[in-house]
This record gives structure tokens, C-alpha cells and sequence, in this order.
């Protein structure tokens, strides 16, 4: 795995067609660099330990990857 950690591209709050159910998702941008090894690493201690998922995965003609990933955004009301 390079030395460099990811790029962090964007995170931000969705709403979704559901009422009460917002998701964060997270951008971020792989350079050709790193191995379909070490990507899968990352992604899975990802879900294992932040409860991400995969959302999407694009991968372009110079070999960088941009990947999408998500997990429900939880909110804290006040119960008094």
C-alpha cells in the first residue's frame, strides 16, 4: 500500500425518498499507484469498522479510481 493516505474528495449529507433516512457519503480519489489489493483493504476495514458501504466505483483510462461510499447518518434528538 503507498505511503500516501487517500484523497478525501467530498463528504456530504443526502436525504434520501424515505422520511427520517439521510446518508453520508464520502468521494474519494485513488491515484493509479495503489494495488486492487490494497483499494480492497481499505474498503473493507471501511465497512468493518466506519459502516460504510460501497455506493459506487469508477475507474478511469490513467488507472486512478474514484469511489464512492455510505452509511446512514444518524441524528441525536432531545428526549426532554
Amino acid at each position: 500500500m503507498p505511503d500516501r493516505p487517500p484523497v478525501l474528495a467530498d463528504r456530504t449529507r443526502v436525504p434520501t425518498d424515505r422520511p427520517g433516512v439521510e446518508y453520508e457519503i464520502e468521494k474519494v480519489r485513488l491515484d493509479s499507484t495503489w494495488s486492487r489489493n490494497a483499494i480492497r483493504r481499505l474498503l473493507t476495514d471501511r465497512a468493518e469498522y466506519g459502516g460504510w458501504e460501497l455506493m459506487r466505483l469508477r475507474r478511469y483510462r490513467d488507472g486512478s479510481r474514484e469511489i464512492w461510499v455510505r452509511r446512514k447518518a444518524v441524528r441525536v434528538r432531545t428526549t426532554w
